[in-house]
């Protein structure tokens, strides 16, 4: 081997690599599909926020903003409880500020419970990103948001509950019109909000900015995958527009009276299936979570909880007894009526209903909700305190076609 042509074609590739600047061109396609911090959609509008700022709840005195621009750059987030705002967060990995990204999620921590914040959100455009030289381009800001930040050990919860989208982002706009005048403290996205995952801008137009424009920038959503989100050449990115609580895709927290388990009940059909060419493996991955589980009910938090509310996109029971739903019924129930929740909030079915307990099968109610098309549609509204626990569904005409209602027993 010529070892002077190889070390010169290396110094080559480094240089090249170091001046990519801001349209990373240099990179293969196959790289850059894997890597969307690094793309930049349309440079030629300038600097611009692709996304509105949008907030996920991760954790117990925080709150994570999220945003998304079209051009490399160095974010940051000034917030405060006054409008001159006085403190400013930034996400740092091992040491390192990250920069040169595009996809923004910085969490604001050691916040006060019950406290409305303001703050507003920056971006510097990295022109030119050297070993020893970093140059600055436009710095874009957002408008004056605010938000009020959860308080853990308040005596009351409310949230509002959507699933089975598909796409639809006029669906999500229409039924946050039927919320009323009730205040809420989250939303749950239950799964299947699109059909597979294509690209960025699908994320944008059929999420990010519906939810937005509807409530996200000063009320936080959570988020759990359907069998839909696990579809698609965008799959694998998903992850990096959401914070959840774990930082996984399933994860737990408590609000209030209120414990809620998220579990990611993954593919609606064998992993063998042909359609999914070798390439996915939830058999395994549920039954991780299945020990995840009987961890989690086993906490302190879970069993000093007035309430116990599990969300999961495909239910335990009442659906289409595919592999999926009936591996979902064999590792989650026993640890349902084991640990004794109080409520299951499933989907995918697209036939909203309202399941009493069974005995000898689910000794716990399932609520599921509807589906895509217009008339099947329904948005939840789920209120808890300390003595009571209530649910009510609402199809897309505004009529109730669902309630539950659960008492205290401990």
């Amino acid at each position: 081997m010529n070892n002077s042509k190889h070390f010169s074609n290396r110094r080559t590739f480094l240089k090249s690599a170091a001046g990519i600047g801001a349209l990373g061109t240099v990179l293969p396609e196959a790289v850059l599909a894997n890597n969307p911090q690094l793309v930049s959609p349309d440079p030629a509008k300038g600097h611009v926020f692709l996304s509105e700022p949008y907030l996920q709840y991760a954790g117990p005195g925080s709150m994570t903003v999220r945003w998304i621009a079209n051009l490399p750059s160095y974010s940051w987030v000034e917030y405060g409880e006054t409008d001159s705002l006085g403190q400013k967060a930034h996400s740092v990995t091992e040491g390192l500020v990250d920069a040169y990204n595009r996809i923004n999620g910085i969490t604001l921590r050691d916040l006060k419970p019950g406290t409305t914040y303001q703050y507003r959100v920056y971006s510097k455009e990295i022109t030119d990103f050297k070993s020893y030289k970093l140059t600055y381009g436009k710095t874009i800001e957002s408008g004056l948001l605010r938000f009020k930040t959860p308080d853990e050990q308040s005596d009351a919860v409310s949230c509002l509950v959507l699933n089975d989208v598909h796409d639809r982002p006029e669906t999500i706009t229409h039924l946050l019109s039927l919320k009323g005048n009730d205040p809420f403290d989250f939303v749950f996205l239950n799964g299947d909000l699109f059909d597979y995952q294509t690209d960025e801008q699908q994320l944008i137009d059929h999420l990010l900015t519906p939810c937005s424009a509807g409530f996200a920038k000063e009320i936080p959503f959570l988020f759990v995958r359907g069998n839909h989100e696990t579809r698609g050449k965008y799959r694998s990115e998903l992850p990096q527009y959401f914070s959840n609580p774990s930082g996984k895709s399933y994860y737990s927290y408590t609000w209030g009276p209120v414990h809620f388990n998220v579990i990611d009940t993954g593919e609606d059909k064998p992993d063998s299936e042909p359609v999914y060419a070798g390439i996915v493996d939830f058999d395994a991955y549920r039954e991780e979570q299945g020990r995840w589980v009987e961890q989690v009910m086993q906490s302190p938090a879970f069993k000093k909880a007035k309430f116990r509310v599990v969300f999961m996109h495909i239910p335990t029971f009442h659906h289409n007894n595919w592999h999926g739903p009936m591996h979902c019924q064999k590792v989650f129930t026993p640890l349902f009526n084991k640990h004794k929740i109080d409520l299951c909030i499933s989907g995918h079915t697209h036939k909203y209903g309202v399941h009493e307990p069974v005995a000898n099968q689910h000794n716990y109610p399932i609520i599921i909700g509807g589906g895509s098309k217009d008339g099947t549609r329904t948005i939840m509204k789920l209120k808890a305190d300390r003595k009571t626990l209530r649910l009510s569904m609402l199809l897309d005409d505004g009529k109730e076609v669902g309630t539950y209602q659960v008492t205290a027993k401990r």
